[in-house]
């Protein structure tokens, strides 16, 4: 079993790292089960801001109708990949599935097409984070719960 002094101990502390990170920004939308205002509210205010013209669409065709569904998938998402991350489970998949959550969000948002998207500490590093797991990840990290 390699250690924590490997390449797979580094994905192990990435993972930990980046399944908190999930965890605590679905537990911070835990009301959007009981209410998907709250998500529409934030596309809607996204729709405002004129992002690019693809976004725009996206919003207003996809995200915005079905937000109702999308408040409880987003939630169940962050939380259900935090913990799997947390836990050593399935990782590459666990971080190609969270990595698409992500690049959703930040593309519906419309943030990516712009300059300041590269020293968002939202964008780049978790980006990088969740990429590194879906690509080196492997089924067993040193320290994983053992399934």
């Amino acid at each position: 079993m390699p250690t924590l002094n490997s390449p797979d101990g580094g994905l192990r502390a990435l993972s930990l790292i980046m399944g908190g990170f999930l965890v605590l920004m679905g537990t911070g939308k835990i009301e959007w089960f009981a209410d998907s205002g709250y998500l529409t509210y934030q596309l809607e205010e996204w729709v405002s801001f004129e992002p690019a013209a693809i976004s725009r669409w996206y919003l207003e065709w996809v995200a915005i109708p079905g937000a109702p569904l999308f408040a409880r998938l987003v939630v169940l998402g962050e939380l259900a990949t935090g913990a799997a991350l947390i836990a050593g489970f399935r990782v590459r998949l666990t971080g190609a599935v969270a990595l698409a959550m992500v690049v959703n969000f930040q593309f519906a948002s419309g943030i990516m097409f712009t300059s300041g998207y590269l020293t968002n500490g939202y964008g780049p590093p978790v980006l990088g984070g969740l990429l590194a797991l879906a690509i080196g990840g492997r089924r067993r990290l040193p320290y994983s719960v053992p399934w």
